[in-house]
């Protein structure tokens, strides 16, 4: 608000001036007596005078007073002018001052509303960003929640895919065992075979052997009775004779293969096998095959290889004739202590 000035009057200051131009005019027109007698036409003309004087003084001072009250008047009237003029455009200012604060304020409010428009748009704009600040680190919250159960999935797919690999491998290995054991049945059965018939080949020369000894026999049989009283007695020393010759035949075979044999490491006390030998006239080694296993390959082969080694038995040739083709097939059972 502006400060109103205050309107000074120019009433009591005119008053007070025209108050003492009359005061004067009075006491110039009074006279006091003299003390000294003058003489009475001077007196008369002195007061003339002064009267004539006074008079057009008092007239000029009033005119002067006129003026002056005329001025002071005009004054008067202008500074009311002035001052209604100046108080009308104090008033027009204060108005406009007003105006311009009502528009300031106006602005002010204006510019308060945008300011807090602004302020909820910043406030609904940062709630929006922290919203979607929010939801993005949800979304890689789930995101990184949907890694780890993927890789979660990944690595039970892959531990999955390892535990039937080494399933498979189990299997597989399992399968292998069992193809090999199969292979060494049917190897085993072969060689079961192969000794049956063997055997059974054995047993046919055994019983054409047997055959050819009955025939002999039974030609033998024709001679004469005297031959046969006669030749008794030799043929029986001959028998024991052979029979030595024999026994001394086999010590030496089992002599033989018992220098020749190497026992494998780890064999139990109980184990046996027995090996079929067949050899020629001279005593070279025709065959040697397993009669009857121990159970143990290694024992088995190291039997077999102790009668190759050992062969051939040319002491055979050194027993009387009617006995080497009954020596030319023989057993031998080897057992971790001995052979037989």
């Amino acid at each position: 608000m502006a400060r109103q000035r205050r309107h000074v009057g120019y009433g009591l200051p005119l008053t007070l001036a025209i108050g003492l131009h009359l005061g004067l005019l009075v006491i110039s027109v009074i006279r006091f007596p003299s003390a000294d007698s003058e003489p009475p036409n001077q007196a008369i003309v002195q007061a003339t005078l002064v009267r004539a004087e006074t008079a057009t003084d008092q007239a000029q001072q009033a005119q002067q007073q006129a003026r002056a009250a005329a001025k002071a008047e005009q004054q008067r009237k202008e500074t009311q002018a002035a001052e209604q003029a100046e108080a009308e455009a104090e008033a027009e200012r204060q108005r406009r001052q007003e105006q311009e604060q009502a528009a300031q304020r106006e602005q002010a409010r204006e510019a308060a509303e945008q300011a807090e428009a602004e302020a909820e748009r910043r406030a609904e704009q940062a709630a929006q960003q922290e919203a979607e600040r929010q939801r993005q680190a949800e979304a890689e919250a789930e995101a990184e929640r949907e890694r780890q159960a993927e890789e979660e999935a990944r690595k039970q797919r892959e531990a999955e895919a390892e535990a039937e690999r080494e399933r498979q491998a189990e299997e597989e290995a399992r399968k292998q065992r069992e193809a090999e054991a199969e292979a060494e049945r049917k190897r085993q059965a072969e060689e079961e075979a192969r000794k049956q018939r063997e055997a059974e080949a054995e047993a046919e020369r055994k019983r054409q052997a047997e055959e050819e000894a009955r025939q002999r026999a039974a030609e033998a049989s024709q001679s004469s009775l005297d031959q046969a009283i006669a030749g008794e007695s030799e043929a029986v020393a001959n028998a024991q004779q052979a029979e030595e010759a024999a026994n001394g035949f086999i010590n030496l075979v089992r002599q033989a293969v018992e220098q020749a044999w190497a026992i494998p490491p780890n064999v139990s006390d109980g184990a046996a096998a027995e090996i079929s030998v067949r050899l020629g006239p001279s005593g070279e080694l025709f065959a040697a095959s397993i009669g009857r296993s121990s159970g143990n390959s290694a024992f088995d082969r190291s039997a077999l290889d102790a009668v190759e080694t050992a062969a051939p038995f040319a002491e055979l040739r050194e027993l009387p004739a009617s006995v080497q083709r009954e020596y030319r097939e023989f057993t031998l059972r080897f057992r971790p202590g001995d052979i037989r």
